[in-house]
């Protein structure tokens, strides 16, 4: 699992009707982005859709043809009628969606433990348990020992896919445990820091001119100012992000464009009060 390209590309799809809906709120894809981003990755693009299987398709499809190095999905993995993704993406990639032995395994031996504990009444596999058994042909459980369902890995030419469920807890925890190891050799060539400084600023228009130049002389770092409301008695910041080959390189950009910054905005009496 060999990203080709230099920082490693990452699209997110988010799928549910409940966070369309308002009822739930998307923590997932703000964790992932933070994840990824610590691992020198960048997430392109973030897409919320509907549990309906044409949608879930054309975004698939439609992120595949912008070739990222990874596609993760949150959401649709239960065992409900409106749990569509697993079918959905099968489908979108012609692959056959059957029942997967260790998937099934996987599911089981949960339940079993639950029934153990008393937590549920029926310990065998129902139809609703089986269903989260099915995975596309190709396609590789990854344990969830939070929940019932497992995650899914699967490649398609040089794109990774993977499907984590939508409760945080459950996505959490695969994306720790069973997904990290896949993900050190996919993102490995790659370090990412950030710093942010604090200034005594009170009008972001004031900064704006001086982080423009920042970011124009310092082409490798991200420069970005972060307003505050006004009144709030908060002062606005500066966000400085880099990423390279390791972390002396990464060090050494975000050195110079902070040195930079302050020379800068020390000439218009701004001062920065912490970094």
């Amino acid at each position: 699992m060999q990203s080709t390209s230099d920082n490693g590309d990452v699209e997110i799809l988010v799928i549910g009707n409940e966070v369309l809906a308002g009822n739930v709120l998307d923590s997932n894809s703000h964790w992932l982005c933070k994840q990824m981003a610590a691992r020198g990755a960048r997430v392109r693009r973030i897409t919320v859709l509907p549990d309906e299987p044409a949608a879930i398709r054309e975004a698939l499809l439609s992120s595949l043809t912008r070739q990222p190095d990874l596609i993760l999905t949150c959401g649709g993995l239960g065992p409900t009628q409106d749990d569509l993704t697993v079918t959905s993406i099968g489908k979108a990639l012609k692959l056959e969606v059957r029942e997967d032995p260790r998937a099934y395994d996987m599911i089981e031996d949960f339940y079993a433990t639950l029934h153990s504990r008393g937590h549920v009444a029926v310990a065998g596999m129902t139809e609703a348990r089986r269903k989260m058994a099915q995975l596309p042909d190709g396609a590789e459980p990854l344990l969830n020992t939070l929940g019932a369902a497992p995650g899914v890995l699967l490649r398609h030419e040089r794109t990774t896919i993977v499907l984590l469920p939508g409760v945080p807890a459950e996505m959490m925890h695969i994306f720790d445990n069973s997904l990290a190891p896949h993900l050190a050799s996919l993102f490995s060539r790659q370090v990412y820091a950030e710093r942010t400084l604090k200034t005594d600023a009170w009008d972001e228009s004031i900064l704006a001119p001086v982080v423009d130049r920042a970011a124009e002389r310092n082409p490798q770092v991200y420069v970005k100012s972060r307003a505050q409301v006004y009144g709030s008695g908060q002062s606005d910041f500066i966000t400085l992000a880099a990423r390279g080959r390791d972390n002396e390189e990464v060090e050494a950009l975000l050195n110079a464009a902070e040195e930079d910054l302050r020379t800068a905005l020390h000439a218009i009496d701004v001062h920065v009060l912490s970094a």
